[in-house]
């Protein structure tokens, strides 16, 4: 089986390599693996030794080429390229979010592929109750206040126009909570609070006291956990969507606990929303307020399709992959050979 990923050297892309590699050690030779990025990691080091390389931008035209024909004979497209900075720069990040999926599209139907499995999002979905689970039929028709979600929204309508056109090309999303792993901290750190708040964080970050909104009600996973789903979706040949998040639900109350902090009176969620568009607003930070809309709407996902179709389960809970990526912020963990998720220089 030949299997091409885009966005191959960033989170759940080095994750996915590790997994196919962890196959292939099983069953040399049985899978031909072909990774894409914009920009090349070092593919003399694990995890991205042993791959066909090529460095293409989706969502660029003159790429199109390139991006063709890379997919050339593949059996199987992961597409996981998708861009969150410069979050001022809203023009840059549709094209390769929203333009580099219909490229990649259209590449894998030119290229007479099986299957297509595409990264979505909890944040495809739209605003939902956080007292009850909400499987894959709820609308995955984004929340207006945030780049991020509308972005995914407009993904999710370009891979059921590509369904229902291409029938014989099975089509599937997985819409993951937050994905977590040690070595995407310095990436993490970097993207959502900027290159210099991190290195004021102890490398085992505790706070003492902990005003989170009540609705900070959240899931996370494991980046092997959303690989081993990955893996899972393309041995099969599934289609459609799949939740995919850790147990349990983080609540703030569990959130004050991993923190080892003391839970105080909770600020409410708008106000939260204002403090963060000022500070972006003031450039005090690299994302915007529509993170927080975000985050106070999207819903609790169930997973039981995942788990019934697939017989996915995650091994790492929730708690374990938060505290992983906490550890990996406050310490600047990261993969050298990947430009994105390469080390915080001391």
């Amino acid at each position: 089986m030949r299997i091409a990923i885009t966005g191959a050297s960033g989170n759940a892309g080095t994750a996915l390599l590790r997994n196919l590699q962890g196959h292939l050690a099983k069953k040399p030779g049985s899978l031909e693996v072909v990774g894409m990025s914009r920009r090349r990691p070092d593919t003399t080091r694990e995890p991205y030794s042993g791959v066909e390389w090529h460095t293409v931008d989706v969502g660029l035209e003159r790429d199109k080429p390139r991006l063709e024909a890379a997919l050339r004979g593949v059996d199987v497209v992961v597409h996981l390229a998708w861009q969150i900075q410069p979050n001022r720069d809203l023009e840059q990040l549709y094209r390769t979010n929203v333009t580099g999926t219909r490229n990649v599209l259209a590449a894998a139907k030119a290229a007479g592929a099986k299957q297509v499995v595409c990264a979505s999002s909890v944040g495809a979905y739209s605003k939902a109750p956080k007292d009850r689970r909400t499987d894959e039929s709820w609308p995955a028709e984004g929340m207006p206040g945030s780049h991020y979600s509308r972005h995914k929204a407009e993904q999710e309508k370009l891979l059921d126009e590509f369904a229902a056109a291409e029938p014989g090309i099975s089509v599937a999303r997985l819409r993951p909570g937050l994905i977590f792993q040690r070595d995407a901290g310095s990436e993490i750190g970097r993207y959502f609070l900027g290159p210099v708040y991190p290195r004021l964080l102890p490398a085992r970050p505790r706070i003492p006291l902990l005003p989170a909104p009540d609705d900070l009600i959240f899931q996370a996973v494991h980046a092997d956990d959303v690989a081993e789903a990955y893996w899972r979706v393309i041995d099969q040949r599934a289609s459609g969507a799949f939740n995919i998040a850790a147990e349990p639900v983080l609540t703030p109350r569990e959130l004050a606990r991993i923190l080892g902090a003391r839970r105080i009176l909770p600020i409410p969620m708008g106000l939260l929303h204002r403090l963060v568009g000022l500070a972006w607003w003031l450039r005090l930070v690299p994302t915007d307020s529509g993170w927080v809309e975000m985050a106070a709407g999207a819903p609790v996902m169930d997973t039981s399709r995942a788990r019934r179709i697939l017989g996915w389960e995650a091994r790492t809970s929730s708690v374990d992959a938060v505290k992983e990526v906490l550890e990996g912020i406050g310490q600047g963990k990261g993969i050298s050979p990947s430009p994105v998720l390469k080390p915080r220089k001391p």
